[in-house]
């Protein structure tokens, strides 16, 4: 799930008169409600695109310029400020909600000013999470940036203005990191190269920030009509073009042949505490990686065994791997033609669990739900993913899947655990009930943990025959094929930053133990070298909610309630795991 807003440029000061003694009581709720008001009033003027992203416009003119080192002073004097600030509450004083806030807020706090630490900004972008990927998609006129009135249109222009000195630090940033030995592999340069030269084109007219002209509202006048067409089409030959060509030729020409053979953060000067320190950001714990290399090779050999017995169910001759072989390549399990007829199908999925759905769930979200085929211009290195809607519901909560060619579109790719996990009940429920959880300060609603956001998701996916599916056993296995996906990646992303795993190896590894392609696995181990243990926090967060449940059904037992349960893991929002297992179980003494 791409989520993740990208740092912005100014901060708004505000004028604040601070309390100068410690507060409790009632009087302590009010100011501190005020506080985090204050804290997230601020945090979205310094990083913009959060702002866009939650459908809130204020600051859409806005691009963050988040790699120079004026910004990073600028987040450095924010998370300093409002740690102190936090110091002069009195925890035990304030109500369980605020207590909560605090706890969030501390731990958001303390890891960001951590992570200041580490030269991250030496790595501006990679093939997965990039702001020239972002800015595409926002500039194409579909996404989360809206082209609805003549302020949009303008807002955007000033925006993209901005893009060509992001550029050129982001240059800058690579070109230190060379200094400092910290690159990027060889492996994922290669893949960055073609999406910025991709973007290069002789005619504005086929750019694809060209689109909100072709769908400019008929209501505009004909004097803006023209002067946008004007104006959008010299911002993409004088600025957006060069700036992506600029981007293209330096990596391609420079930056390209210094880029390392090697394949983890464990070859760079400090990357093993760069790692450990993302570890940590990623699963919000204080697992070691060892801890979790552990985890990870008990899950992948639970999880074989119960594939073995479904391949021993379907009366399959042969091992697990050939098994692998006969779900991937079978003419049977590609039956589409068309992207429509994929859409359709998800659709009919969601359609299947939607009376199971009301019996373990007691709250739906209001936020509209769409399922999109993925744009062409990213759909090549894109996964499935979920972007989320606006908090007023005018935009929707997006589904997207990548369809290259429907006639090859694998049914036991795992359809139904995809759509758990980035749909419904998963991203989708999760995000938007959040989000329009009106009694969250507005820090808790906006935000994200990578370990309960994506630990929620692959929680979802083990709810599946409870929701009425898996009762096909190849959608059974495709299910059990994301679960050993997310057990491999506990073993590769650490073995790849710690143990000197290479590409190489991760790649046979994984296609050892899941049905999955040489493309496929390539994607997927690039992608965990291009963002260190982002892939840890899916299996992390969902075993830790899975163990809650187990927990509390045992303790309960007829007293517990599967949908009070699921109500209460959502209705605070994302929280670091150690956060919701205090909460969580304060719940589950109430019940008893």
């Amino acid at each position: 799930m791409k989520k993740l807003a990208i740092a912005g440029v100014l901060i708004c000061m505000i004028m604040a008169c601070k309390q100068q003694t410690k507060l409790n009581g009632s009087t302590g709720d009010k100011n501190f409600a005020t506080l985090c008001d204050r804290y997230y009033e601020e945090r979205i003027q310094l990083f913009p695109l959060e702002a866009t992203f939650a459908g809130d416009d204020r600051y859409n003119d806005l691009l963050p310029n988040d790699g120079s080192s004026a910004f990073i002073k600028q987040s450095k004097d924010f998370y300093k400020k409002y740690l102190n600030e936090l110091k002069e509450y009195d925890r035990n004083g304030l109500n369980d909600n605020d207590k909560i806030s605090y706890d969030v807020l501390k731990d958001q706090l303390e890891v960001g000013l951590e992570g200041l630490n580490y030269h991250f900004e030496y790595l501006p972008f990679n093939q997965m999470f990039a702001l020239p990927l972002t800015i595409g998609q926002l500039g194409s006129g579909t996404g989360a940036q809206p082209f609805k009135t003549v302020k949009d249109y303008d807002n955007w222009l000033k925006r993209i203005s901005a893009f060509s000195v992001w550029a050129d630090t982001a240059i800058g940033n690579f070109k230190k990191g060379i200094q400092a030995g910290i690159v990027f592999p060889k492996s994922l340069v290669v893949k960055i190269i073609p999406q910025m030269q991709s973007m290069v084109v002789a005619d504005p007219k086929r750019s694809l920030f060209y689109g909100p002209i072709s769908t400019m509202p008929a209501s505009f006048s004909d004097a803006d009509k023209k002067r946008f067409t004007d104006e959008y089409s010299k911002a993409i030959i004088n600025q957006i073009i060069p700036t992506y060509k600029k981007l293209g030729d330096f990596l391609q020409n420079e930056y390209l042949p210094i880029a390392r053979s090697t394949s983890g953060f464990s070859a760079l000067p400090g990357g093993t505490a760069m790692y450990t320190y993302l570890v940590k950001q990623q699963t919000t714990t204080t697992k070691t990686p060892e801890e979790i290399y552990q985890t990870g090779l008990k899950e992948v050999a639970r999880i074989r065994n119960v594939m073995d017995s479904i391949k021993n169910k379907v009366a399959f001759k042969g091992d697990l791997k050939a098994f692998f072989e006969y779900m991937k390549t079978d003419p049977k399990f590609t039956p589409y033609k068309t992207p429509k007829e994929i859409l359709d199908a998800f659709e009919n999925i969601h359609k299947r669990m939607e009376p199971n759905l009301e019996k373990m769930f007691k709250n739906k979200p209001k936020t509209p739900f769409e399922i999109r085929q993925t744009e062409a211009f990213r759909a090549a290195s894109a996964s499935a993913e979920y972007n989320q809607g606006s908090a007023d519901g005018t935009r929707p909560g997006i589904f997207y899947v990548p369809i290259l060619d429907a006639t090859k579109f694998n049914t036991t790719s795992g359809m139904e655990s995809l759509f758990l996990h980035e749909a419904i009940p998963g991203h989708h429920y999760q995000i938007s009930l959040t989000q329009e959880n009106t009694s969250l300060p507005k820090f808790r609603r906006f935000g994200g943990h990578n370990a309960y956001v994506e630990g929620w998701a692959l929680y979802c996916e083990s709810l599946g025959k409870e929701l009425g599916l898996y009762t096909d056993p190849y959608q059974h296995m495709g299910a059990l094929g994301d679960e050993m996906h997310r057990a491999v990646r506990l073993v590769v992303d650490v073995a790849i930053h710690t143990k000197g795993m290479t590409r190489e190896q991760a790649i046979k590894y994984m296609m050892e133990n899941e049905a999955i392609s040489e493309e496929g696995a390539t994607a997927e181990i690039e992608r965990y070298m291009a963002i260190p243990a982002q892939a840890l926090g899916y299996k992390i967060g969902a075993l830790k909610i899975r163990e809650l449940r187990t927990k509390y059904e045992q303790q309960l037992g007829a007293k517990f309630n599967i949908a009070d349960f699921h109500d209460q893991i959502l209705k605070d929002g994302s929280l670091p795991l150690s956060v919701l297992e205090t909460k969580m179980d304060t719940w589950a003494e109430k019940q008893k």
